[in-house]
């Protein structure tokens, strides 16, 4: 969710290249990073371990660490919290879908300041932002609503801290392969946090009380501000002050075609990804099974898209993740298909592992988009991106839900992957017509918004 940079204005942000930083060890000053870059990109794949030679994606990568553990635990200390606090079930879940709607607000009121400021600063900020969220959590005479409002406050910043982040990739990593190998390392966490997190924070409640646990996850918060803040470069705002301010800003980003058919692409597939894993436990009471066969369940879509992307990143060249994008994207929800006859829970895992993972056309899409986006533009395109993912998710378990009252679950499920399947055509002809896609490695349109060579009318999280 929120990660965020620098609150202290001391240092001229807006002064020379990341050259001119303060006490920052020489790797990190020097322009090494796109010299790894380019190296990487003259590969056929440099591989993840290539991506672990640049330092300071090696700090992004652990406060990355940090700053996820503090979202998930505090997301399970405050929903226990709150319904410790008023016994209500509506309550504790609203905690959780409070995760998902700030995010459409912030993506598109704050997404302008991604490349009006400093990245560091933004990252750092709203890192201590959240941390102080968390803590006013913490005091016991805070009520529910506020409680529910910082929740809220929370949800907001993260688009603005992931958009810039993943913006900041690039200026690492290069535009190339190491952005895209990068960008899936960080996604290949979140999604392992599926699996992990929500495990820890239970192991932690059993320690603590809720309250306990949210103070340890304010810690881990400051950890991220302050790895970001000794360990990253400083640069420049992307763009001026003055420029593409507000929602012209946003609409000129939208204006492009090329851009609008990227985020479609990114959008589409989570709409439906999510409907069995909103469905699971109806699901589990509806073939009558127990609470350990919901959990595989549960398991089974995260651990397919995990195995998708680390087979991609570390098997397949450059060329070859781009050239499968269209193909995985258009299928990623057939597999739901197999809900069907109401299969068991061997036969329904199977269905959401596969479907996991084609999601490492991922990897593909990403190339695609960082190719096609102008530099002064990143940040907030990237920040839109990012809250448009998670407004669907959002949109996407509230819809199965309301499905899931008037039909079977399985029957919802299986209609997913055929109502899912038209859309996704539909956005990939959408995709080809905008010429979005692009062959990987011709990643000159990331500064100053040309188009790569060889990108001939399609397009590619």
């Amino acid at each position: 969710m929120p990660k965020h940079d620098d609150p202290t204005t001391t240092l001229p942000e807006t002064g020379p290249e990341p050259t001119a930083a303060a006490p920052l060890p020489p790797p990190l000053s020097a322009p090494a990073p796109a010299g790894l870059a380019s190296v990487g990109q003259a590969s056929a794949g440099p591989g993840y371990r290539a991506v672990f030679r640049v330092r300071e994606f090696r700090v992004v990568f652990v406060a990355h660490l940090f700053s996820l553990l503090g979202v998930v635990v505090s997301e399970l200390a405050l929903t226990v919290l709150v319904y410790d606090l008023t016994r209500s079930p509506l309550l504790s879940s609203l905690t959780f879908a409070l995760g998902f709607l700030p995010y459409l607000v912030g993506g598109t009121l704050l997404a302008g300041l991604t490349d009006r400021l400093p990245p560091r600063r933004i990252l750092v900020v709203c890192d201590l932002f959240c941390a102080g969220c968390v803590a006013l959590m913490v005091v016991p005479a805070t009520p529910v609503a506020v409680l529910l409002a910082l929740r809220c406050a929370i949800a907001v910043v993260s688009p603005v801290f992931n958009g810039t982040r993943m913006a900041t990739l690039a200026d690492i990593l290069g535009e190339g392969d190491l952005f895209v190998l990068g960008r899936s390392l960080l996604r290949i966490v979140s999604q392992s946090a599926l699996l992990t997190g929500f495990a820890v924070g239970g192991v932690l409640l059993t320690v603590v009380p809720p309250r306990g646990a949210l103070a340890v996850t304010a810690t881990t918060f400051l950890v991220s501000a302050l790895l970001l803040r000794l360990g990253t470069v400083r640069r420049p705002a992307r763009a001026s002050g003055a420029a593409d301010s507000g929602f012209s800003g946003t609409w000129a980003v939208l204006r492009n075609r090329r851009v609008r058919a990227l985020m479609l692409m990114f959008w589409v597939p989570p709409l439906f990804a999510v409907v069995p894993e909103a469905l699971a436990a109806p699901y589990a009471d509806e073939i009558g099974v127990s609470t350990a066969a919901l959990g595989l369940l549960m398991c089974a879509l995260p651990v397919g898209t995990i195995t998708g992307e680390l087979f991609a990143g570390s098997f397949l060249g450059a060329v070859t993740r781009s050239r499968i994008v269209l193909p995985l994207a258009v299928t990623g929800v057939l597999p739901y298909l197999l809900y069907a006859p109401e299969p068991g829970v061997p036969l329904a895992a199977a269905a959401l592992f596969l479907a996991g993972a084609t999601g490492a056309y991922t990897l593909g899409l990403d190339a695609w988009f960082v190719a096609a986006v102008p530099e002064a533009q990143r940040g907030r395109a990237m920040t839109l991106m990012t809250a448009g993912m998670m407004t669907v998710q959002g949109i996407g378990m509230a819809g199965a839900g309301i499905a899931a009252e008037f039909a079977p679950v399985h029957a919802v499920v299986a209609g997913t992957g055929v109502l899912g399947t038209v859309c996704l055509l539909a956005a990939a002809a959408e995709l080809r017509a905008a010429g979005a896609t692009g062959k990987t490695g011709e990643t000159g349109a990331g500064r100053g918004g040309r188009r790569p060579k060889g990108e001939t009318g399609l397009t590619g999280m």
